[in-house]
């Protein structure tokens, strides 16, 4: 799978909005309900795959919009993040970077790995590898 470039522009549809506590799948179904609310918009690039066969995971900084937007932004990142065994990146979409944010996202995802492990387990391991870009 291609990553998109930073400063890419790419269409991300939204599956849970800012604060919300239940992660949804990109056709919708719940996958589980999480203990803390996600900081970020988080949802998925149409028409894209990556190794474990679901779109390109996004997320979305700035207000929280609805389940089902579709919004196009800039790629300002992208977390390099491994979820049982299988790559699956996501990408960090926005204008532009707040102060702090980038430190946000990356304490974010240190915390949502060991507790999608528990919420979500299964075969191999699922952890947050840093940036790759």
């Amino acid at each position: 799978m291609k990553l998109p470039a930073i400063g890419a522009r790419v269409r991300v549809r939204i599956e849970v909005p800012r604060f919300s506590f239940v992660k949804r799948r990109p056709d919708g179904r719940v996958h589980f309900v999480a203990p803390f609310p996600t900081l970020f918009n988080y949802g998925s690039v149409p028409d894209t795959s990556s190794e474990d066969g679901d779109p390109l995971d996004a997320l979305v900084l700035g207000a929280r919009v609805a389940r089902g937007t579709e919004l196009e932004g800039t790629v300002l990142g992208v977390v390099d993040f491994v979820d049982h065994g299988l790559s699956d990146p996501k990408l960090v979409v926005g204008n532009a970077w707040g102060p702090g944010t980038r430190a946000l996202v990356e304490i974010f995802f240190r915390v949502y790995a060991p507790a999608k492990r528990w919420l979500d387990p299964g075969p191999g391991p699922t952890r947050f590898d840093g940036w790759l870009r």
